[in-house]
């Protein structure tokens, strides 16, 4: 590969790295692409409540970046413990698979899985603002992937594994900022520990261990890849 291409592409992999970050690091900026890390967390719910065999009943997404999803099946058991543990990794996990399609030359693949993801999302979503997210953010994805150059389509491609990658940390550590203050009892750590006689503290640290792993990872990925 020339150095010149090499140079430019590192540039692109670097700069990405600290766009995503200043937009999980800077709070005002923070308060809006959270909402993006919640449709990932609800989403990875909603999935695993359905390869488990729940029944989905639906999904909803807060103006204040909360969310929830509601589904049916037995009130404890494997399945409602994979459901509630799903939420916290699935951005970060969701970033380590960008990350490796981004490596695998298939961003096409990577932007029409997303699309796919937040179409069936929206079948789900019951109520406004909800619908509102995914149609925003399945709309950034459809203009890239049809309209954007392959310069640009790349870069997007850079800034979303990243974003995730780095996104799936924050709100690991604000969970536990809010369960000091006692402002979280009922957070899925705290149903987990219900659900199974685990700590909640130790569902917790296990989330900090899946996000700091495939962020660790992922950015290996990224930043190898030249």
């Amino acid at each position: 590969m020339p150095s010149e291409l090499l140079t430019h592409e590192v540039l692109i992999t670097w700069g990405t790295a600290l766009a995503a970050f200043l937009a999980v690091a800077l709070h005002g900026i923070w308060r809006v692409t959270r909402n993006v890390i919640t449709i990932a967390h609800e989403g990875g719910h909603a999935l695993v409540a359905v390869l488990t065999g729940r029944r989905l009943s639906g999904i909803k997404l807060h103006s204040d970046t909360s969310g929830l999803t509601v589904s049916r099946g037995k009130p404890r058991g494997p399945g409602m413990v994979f459901t509630a543990l799903a939420g916290y990794i699935a951005p970060s996990l969701l970033g380590f698979g960008a990350a490796v399609l981004i490596t695998n030359e298939q961003i096409q693949l990577m932007l029409w899985i997303s699309i796919g993801f937040l179409a069936a999302m929206l079948i789900m979503i019951r109520n406004v603002f909800g619908v509102l997210s995914i149609i925003v953010t399945g709309g950034v994805f459809l203009v890239v992937s049809f309209y954007a150059s392959a310069e640009v389509r790349d870069a997007a491609a850079y800034v979303f594994a990243w974003f995730l990658l780095l996104g799936g940390v924050r709100p690991v550590w604000e969970l536990q900022v809010k369960r000091w203050r006692r402002q979280a009892p009922r957070s899925d750590a705290d149903q987990l520990a219900w659900l199974t006689g685990v700590p909640a503290l130790g569902w917790v640290s296990l989330f900090g261990v899946v996000s700091a792993a495939a962020l660790v990872g992922g950015g290996a990925l990224l930043l190898g890849r030249w």
